[in-house]
């Protein structure tokens, strides 16, 4: 990670370096979040609780639903943008001129996953402070020395990454825009509307590409029970029927996980959940699924990533190829619905292995239960990521990209490259045109026989496809941002 190289100088103001001062002076507060999936941000309901705690007024802004409130950012002393992802990052870069120009004195605090990684890129438009990991005591602690409660003052450029164990507060929502406005899911004829919660936060585990690895280091906290079931209470009296647990692994703390369903469920037992949980963990604790399946899990995701055992090994996903059949066939069994995620183009991908990809997914009868976009993501390798010092990375890495926040990297066989560009212009025309996930497929699997020079077999048809739950909003953290979420800012 790149963020030692900042320098970090005290902050310039009207004040004596190191001088309290005499009285607090209250500061506007506006909370930033570009992009976050498709769901009502978290990261702002979370910190707004914290801030209004210490008597700030807070002004959250989602520029994925809303225009840039230009009237909050010009009547806030500080302003907090959540890089949640790698698209939020990308987003919150083209507004800050526009931040700078209508309030050049405001303090900017960019927090979130994306934040420690990309100091550099950051710290540019200073005053400014980078937190990652536990984010919320960091920030109440940035707006005391701003508003004069503390007599240190905030350091420009100054990154910290905090793991700390917090007191959790409920988070607060009534400031961001009705539940309705975002993502929902559909399932058969009908479609639910989506609240989001967090019951945990970090991971214990170390996967080389992943965002959440160089923040929390095999770190994981989590949110006690009755604080996750407030959250979601508030959201259910607000029109949520179905929640989506953004943890980066639910069963990272099993235990913790089998009380937070359990509660949910018996406070509310019609509304319905999905969760996100690792391969491995789905074969090690396969005998928590059938709970899952009772208490109204709707679907799992899964970071698959590949089919590749190499390639694997090389990310560090901790499962094989095996693995991933193993408990397909045991979701399955269970009656829960898996649904995978890929990261199916990178430096080790050849034309034969991205076609048995797409041979064992429809082997394995998943065809419909796969997002199209997941078979078209291409390996993304930030500042921080641990896969630059990796041996079988470093021969395909190009230089870093500033405007992409990203290292280019190349496929030995330039096939490789066309065929993703290829897929990725296919996924995106179905998908505008509403086409079926069957039918998207079947395009795809086309153009890597056309790839290989070969004839494309017939696909077995696949049924059931209305029944499959889904968000409209498909799993695209790793992905660049579309011209219309550009647009929309």
């Amino acid at each position: 990670m790149r963020a030692a190289k900042i320098l970090i100088t005290p902050r310039e103001n009207r004040h004596t370096p190191g001088s309290r001062r005499d009285e607090a002076s209250p500061v506007n507060v506006l909370l930033i979040s570009t992009y976050d999936l498709g769901h009502q941000p978290f990261g702002l309901a979370s910190l707004t609780a914290w801030l209004r705690a210490e008597g700030a007024d807070v002004v959250c802004n989602d520029t994925a639903v809303d225009a840039l409130n230009e009237n909050a950012v010009r009547d806030s002393g500080l302003i907090c943008i959540h890089l949640a992802m790698h698209t939020a990052t990308r987003l919150a870069l083209d507004i800050l001129p526009r931040l700078r120009a209508l309030n050049p004195g405001a303090h900017i605090c960019f927090f979130g996953l994306y934040g420690p990684p990309n100091a550099d890129a950051l710290a540019g438009f200073a005053p400014c402070s980078i937190i990652g990991g536990e984010f919320e005591s960091e920030i109440t602690n940035l707006y005391r020395r701003l508003s004069g409660a503390e007599a240190a003052l905030p350091e420009k450029g100054k990154v910290v990454i905090s793991t700390e164990r917090l007191s959790f507060r409920t988070p607060e929502r009534d400031g961001l825009p009705p539940l309705d406005q975002y993502a929902h899911l559909t399932l058969g004829n009908n479609d639910r509307t989506v609240g989001y919660s967090e019951a945990s936060r970090g991971c214990k585990h170390l996967c080389r590409h992943c965002p959440v690895v160089p923040i929390y280091g095999g770190r994981f906290r989590t949110v006690p029970v009755d604080v996750v079931l407030a959250d979601i209470g508030a959201q259910v009296a607000n029109g949520a029927e179905h929640i989506s647990f953004g943890d980066p692994d639910f069963f990272n703390g099993p235990g913790h996980a089998e009380r937070i369903i359990s509660a949910l469920h018996n406070e509310f037992p019609k509304i319905s959940y999905d969760v996100t949980i690792k391969v491995e963990h789905l074969l090690s604790q396969r005998g928590r699924l059938a709970r899952l399946v009772e208490t109204g899990c709707l679907f799992v995701t899964t970071a698959v990533e590949s089919a590749d055992d190499r390639t694997l090994d090389i990310l560090d996903k901790g499962h094989s190829r095996d693995d991933f059949i193993a408990a397909a066939k045991l979701a399955r069994d269970t009656g829960l619905v898996l649904s995978p995620t890929f990261v199916p183009f990178t430096p080790w991908t050849s034309l034969t292995g991205y076609l048995g990809l797409l041979r064992l997914i429809s082997e394995l009868g998943l065809v419909n239960q796969v997002s199209p976009v997941q078979l078209a993501i291409r390996l993304l390798v930030p500042e921080g990521s641990a896969l630059l010092d990796h041996p079988e990375m470093k021969p395909h890495l190009q230089e870093f990209a500033p405007e992409r926040l990203s290292y280019g990297w190349h496929n030995p066989d330039r096939r490789v490259d066309q065929l993703q560009s290829a897929v990725q212009a296919l996924v995106e025309t179905g998908e505008a045109q509403g086409q079926p996930r069957t039918g998207i497929f079947a395009g795809i699997w086309r153009l890597a026989h056309d790839a290989l020079g070969i004839a494309a077999v017939p696909l077995p048809a696949e049924t059931c496809a209305q029944d499959i739950p889904r968000m409209s909003e498909p799993w695209y953290c790793c992905a660049e941002p579309t011209e219309a979420q550009r647009a929309g800012l």
